[in-house]
């Protein structure tokens, strides 16, 4: 695309003022960047194993897998810690530690609703204090189900998902085993709402390029106006801001046309990340972005186990701390997440229009896969990350 190879060879001249992720206030930084740690490895992993959309919501998940930390003990806990980059932190000022977290993150006003739920077979009573701590410092909940009643389990996970993603994803489970004895549920719902907001009268079908060989034609959203921008010349992608009108904001990584995505995702930890918005300067632009809503779900057992988590699933491990010295085994790890981006607006109205420059900025268009990462910007917590290979498809 030409105007985006003339934008990154003029951003020395064209750019000025930095924006930075501001403190995390009275959340714990350490375990602030853990999560992003864990939350970026995710992201690799599920990504690497998939050439469709891909989203997820990565505090979410780790507040579940948090869970799984306090319910653990032994080797079993300590190769939790490990595989969720929690090595050296002591499990048992986690709670506290992400409570805090979770207050400086989910602000009132934030549109994002995220869940976790431990799912427990009739048979595996957990203690009365385990579900009060995953209630009070994790914002999740522990369930009591018969697994030996699929069709009875099966319906009320489903419509615990359902009730955590506005009714978007409907059948998060297929078929279950009679042998389940412990599920691990995440789910999260966001709806983009940018400030300023995009101007619907001036949204087109517009041609994306989902590969060489294949195009589809989506509503591509239009508005000029100055914009955070940075250029990653070591991966060769372009990474525009837009924030949200909630506090959150999303960074879209573009890479250049003769880029592969994949090797971009590679390189996304999350200090890359924290380069990126450290990178940014405001420059003038003209942006087209596509509409797209994302519905995605996965089970997580594989991945995780690709991350090193594995005891947790096997027979004989140490759930000690939700009563069982011994079993049950964690069966599998479900997540599920929606994320829609148009051109709402709290207000109500058609939304902003374009500004008028003296002469045309130059112009960035979304019109081939790209990366998005959420993050709320006052304590610089991920989310939700993903990528965007056809808008059409959910």
């Amino acid at each position: 695309m030409a105007a985006f190879l003339f934008l990154h060879l003029t951003l020395l001249f064209l750019l000025a003022g930095p924006a930075t992720l501001q403190n995390p206030g009275p959340a714990e930084p350490d375990l602030l960047d853990r999560s992003a740690d864990f939350g970026a490895r995710l992201y690799r992993a599920v990504a690497g194993r998939t050439d469709n959309n891909v989203l997820l919501a990565p505090l979410a998940v780790f507040a579940g897998m948090l869970a799984l930390v306090s319910g653990t003990g032994g080797s079993t806990q300590n190769q939790l810690l490990q595989g969720l980059t929690l090595t050296g932190l002591d499990p048992q000022i986690l709670p506290d530690q992400f409570q805090a977290l979770r207050n400086a993150v989910l602000q009132p006003g934030l549109s994002l609703q995220q869940g976790a739920a431990l799912f427990l077979d009739q048979s595996f009573q957990a203690p009365p204090s385990f579900q009060d701590l995953v209630q009070t410092k994790y914002g999740g909940q522990t369930q009591s189900v018969s697994f030996s009643n699929l069709a009875d389990a099966q319906d009320v996970i489903n419509r615990w998902v359902q009730d955590q993603t506005q009714h978007q994803v409907q059948n998060l489970l297929g078929a279950l085993d009679r042998q389940t004895q412990l599920l691990l549920v995440s789910a999260a719902a966001y709806q983009m709402r940018f400030s300023p907001p995009f101007n619907a009268s001036l949204t087109q079908v517009e041609r994306f390029y989902v590969d060489r060989y294949h195009v589809a034609m989506v509503p591509m959203m239009f508005r000029a106006d100055k914009y955070f921008l940075a250029y990653d010349g070591g991966v060769k992608a372009g990474v525009l801001k837009l924030p949200m009108a909630d506090g959150a904001a999303m960074l879209v990584v573009l890479p250049d046309e003769d880029v592969d995505l994949t090797a971009v995702e590679e390189e996304v930890t999350s200090e890359k990340i924290r380069a990126w918005v450290r990178q940014l300067k405001k420059t003038k632009l003209e942006v087209q972005l596509p509409v797209f809503l994302l519905k995605r779900s996965y089970a997580l057992k594989d991945v995780l186990q690709a991350l090193y988590v594995t005891q947790v699933f096997q027979d004989g491990a140490d759930f000690s701390s939700m009563g069982r010295a011994s079993g049950p085994s964690l069966s599998q790890v479900y997540h599920a997440s929606v994320v829609s981006m148009d051109e709402s607006s709290d207000d109500g109205g058609s939304g902003g229009g374009a500004t008028a420059f003296s002469s045309p900025p130059p112009r960035l268009t979304f019109n081939r896969p790209f990366i998005f990462i959420i993050y709320q910007q006052a304590s610089g917590s991920l989310l939700l990350m993903g990528r965007v290979a056809n808008p059409t498809e959910n």
